[in-house]
């Protein structure tokens, strides 16, 4: 049977229908907002897999390019990998949802976003995470509460509902906020430096407009009236709890004032295996359910430390920062480079410049895109002390690196005023929490260093809450992993000393209230504070030079008639002047000439040879030109590249000569003067009139 449910969201129809597509799925439904449609389903397998101590979760988004009426490029014309926005969406879809899911629910479960049409405006992952919702809401698959997705802007001054893509180009705001009814699940966003009251305007507004789209959800599953799958609790071995508490309980204390990450974490291990050891032979082959009791013990005894002391695992009060430590300029050959370390948490940023030939080009539904500035990050096994596979960036380093690039974002300087390509990578050293915003903070030192004109620095703090209720919370700054592993919240906030640039929540409980996150923003500014004093101690402005092994650029313009005279015919000139000075150029249809190098003569050379290809003739100035053509009444003199002057014969010397070829033979250099240049553009010239002593010819 087909349903159908619709709404008035942001000015234009918000649709979801089910019952017609993709019928054999546990749910399915489609979503259509403007002219944007998917297609989302929701599948379950029939068991659960055994030994898992996780939720086998996977969402998927992919955009077909028919979406938007193209053909894929490259050699096989169809669809590959998913590309990195696929990803950033999948991981956008996933992270609301994930939580939602009952305990001990270990059926593997797939989310399929499938993009079908795609109108250039209406953006279709916000429509991704309420297609979700939905199809799991009106499947069999257990699913505690529908969620529901938003995307707020601010353009002109004014909060805008779901802005069009135009819109995100001009506002300072680009957030996209996801919740249930009363509190929010998610948060992944940019900023132009807007204060933090501004943000939690934000979310306010993202909260009334998700309520309403969770209406809308639940009319559609009171229609469809889904029976849900019961989850069997796991069957608890008599006794064993108890036992692994009790034994845990003796030691954990001490374990917990160790500081050293490594030293906690062997000392943990040595704890677990003590524990196996006294109770294998009465409990055997319940290895996993003693480790799952341990973990419960462990997550315990760090929250209660918190409520109770107010002190964490490393003796650091809840709104105390690590040890920082700030270094730029490490690796000699690159552009700019720098080590950022707080506490066991190290990133090696490094910058480098590139030109117009080093931008990356994307091929996205909006047609072909390129990037001047990009910022990658690598999280290698090392870093955390471990042997594993080493092979391309997966899904978490690349939401890491988009979050930490879009932090750097709003402090790059503009194309026109510093054209070059700018690459950064964050290498990460060690690791014991948030990687990612060391990453913005190694960045931004090495912007610095390389001598890119940011206007600020940028810094990042991850934020921590352990939650009991409304009433009894504590927020943590700068958490470390263990922190991340078994409190409640990841709450990463980046920004300048005037406002915040990027902002990402995610949630293991069903949501937390914009009154909490109000409080933890203002604790993060405390936080981001201190921290961008240490890396002003540092550098606090870019250096004024680049460095001597980055490329050098030169523009200048030049009439748009003249841009052909550059090229030349099938590209030929432009192509000598490449050689000919060891430089690359660029030229933009509006006449812009751009020049690099890694040599400064070489550019001098190259300008020199453009500005004499485009420079006018004119009256009165002396040229040292080339003999092209002997006539009987004078020689043709090349003045300028392709622009030949008349030397009459009357014109060549004070004395009478009889023949030309008398004084000129081809090839010669003779300084002439231009005397006239007619209606038509003809040059006459004189050697006459030039003084004795610039009267030269050079023969050939």
């Amino acid at each position: 049977m087909e349903l159908k449910v619709e709404r008035e969201i942001g000015n234009r129809t918000l649709t979801i229908e089910t019952g017609k597509l993709a019928k054999q799925a546990n749910g399915s439904c489609i979503v259509k907002y403007g002219n944007s449609v998917i297609l989302v389903t929701a599948c379950m397998a029939k068991e659960p897999k055994e030994g898992l101590d996780f939720f086998p979760l996977t969402v998927e988004y992919r955009e077909r390019m028919y979406a938007a009426g193209k053909i894929p490029g490259g050699y096989f014309k169809r669809e590959g990998r998913p590309r990195e926005k696929e990803i950033l969406s999948s991981r956008l879809i996933d992270r609301p949802i994930r939580p939602l899911f009952p305990d001990g629910f270990r059926n593997e479960t797939q989310i399929m976003v499938t993009v079908l049409s795609y109108d250039q405006e209406n953006e279709t992952d916000v429509m991704g995470v309420i297609g979700a919702s939905t199809a799991l809401s009106i499947s069999d698959i257990p699913f505690l509460m529908p969620v529901a997705a938003v995307r707020i802007g601010k353009i002109a001054g004014q909060y805008v509902i779901n802005p069009t893509t135009q819109q995100m180009q001009e506002g300072t705001l680009n957030i996209t906020v996801a919740g249930n009814k009363e509190r929010i699940t998610m948060i992944e966003g940019e900023t132009q430096e807007i204060t933090e009251d501004e943000l939690v305007e934000a979310l306010k507004l993202a909260q009334i407009e998700i309520k309403k789209i969770i209406e809308l959800q639940e009319e559609l599953v009171s229609k469809v009236n889904p029976k849900k799958m019961e989850v069997e609790p796991p069957v608890e071995t008599e006794g064993l709890r108890d036992k692994v508490y009790a034994i845990a309980s003796e030691k954990l204390p001490e374990i917990m004032n160790i500081i050293e990450k490594k030293e906690r974490n062997d000392a943990y291990d040595s704890l677990f295996n003590s524990i196996k050891e006294k109770l294998e032979e009465e409990f055997p082959e319940s290895e996993a359910e003693m480790r799952l009791y341990y973990e419960e013990i462990r997550k315990k005894a760090m929250r209660d430390k918190i409520f109770n002391e107010g002190i964490r695992l490393d003796r650091r009060k809840t709104n105390e920062i690590r040890k920082i430590t700030c270094e730029i300029g490490v690796l000699p050959r690159v552009h700019g480079s720098a080590v950022f370390t707080r506490g066991e948490t190290q990133s090696l940023g490094t910058c480098t410049l590139g030109t117009q030939y080093d931008t990356q080009r994307l091929e996205e539904l909006e047609g072909e895109l390129t990037k001047t500035f990009m910022l990658h990050y690598n999280f290698p096994p090392y870093s955390v002390g471990e042997v594993g596979r080493v092979s391309g960036p997966g899904r978490r380093e690349i939401g890491h690196g988009h979050l930490a690039e879009t932090a750097l974002s709003a402090v790059i300087p503009s194309e026109e005023s510093f054209p070059y390509t700018i690459r950064i990578v964050s290498d990460i050293l060690e690791s014991n929490g948030s990687s990612s915003m060391a990453t913005v903070c190694s960045g931004s030192l090495s912007l610095m260093d390389a001598g890119v004109p940011i206007k600020s620095h940028v810094a990042g703090i991850a934020m921590g809450l352990v939650y009991e209720s409304d009433d009894k919370y504590v927020v943590l700054s700068d958490i470390m992993g263990e922190e991340d592993h078994y409190a409640d919240m990841d709450f990463k906030v980046a920004g300048t000393r005037k406002g915040i640039t990027a902002i990402q929540l995610d949630t293991k409980t069903e949501g937390i209230s914009v009154e909490i996150l109000s409080k933890a923003l203002v604790q993060a500014k405390e936080g981001r504070d201190f921290i961008l004093s240490k890396m002003e101690e540092t550098i606090p402005e870019p250096k004024s030079e680049l460095s001597p092994f980055a490329p050098r650029m030169e523009t200048i313009m030049i009439a748009k008639d003249k841009i052909g005279l550059i090229i030349g015919p099938g590209g030929k000139t432009i192509r000598d002047i490449i050689e000919k000075t060891g430089t690359q150029i660029d030229i933009d249809d509006d006449g812009k000439v751009k020049i690099y190098s890694e040599n400064a003569e070489n550019i001098e050379k190259a300008l020199n040879y453009i500005k004499s290809l485009t420079e006018e003739a004119e009256v009165g100035k002396i040229y040292l030109g080339k003999v092209k053509k002997i006539t009987d009444f004078g020689a043709f003199i090349e003045i300028l590249p392709g622009k030949d002057g008349l030397l009459h014969i009357s014109q060549i010397s004070h004395d009478r000569i009889e023949k030309v070829s008398d004084v000129l033979k081809l090839g010669d250099e003779v300084a002439v003067k231009v005397i006239k240049i007619d209606d038509r553009g003809k040059i006459s010239l004189s050697r006459k009139q030039v003084p004795d002593d610039k009267r030269i010819i050079k023969d050939n």
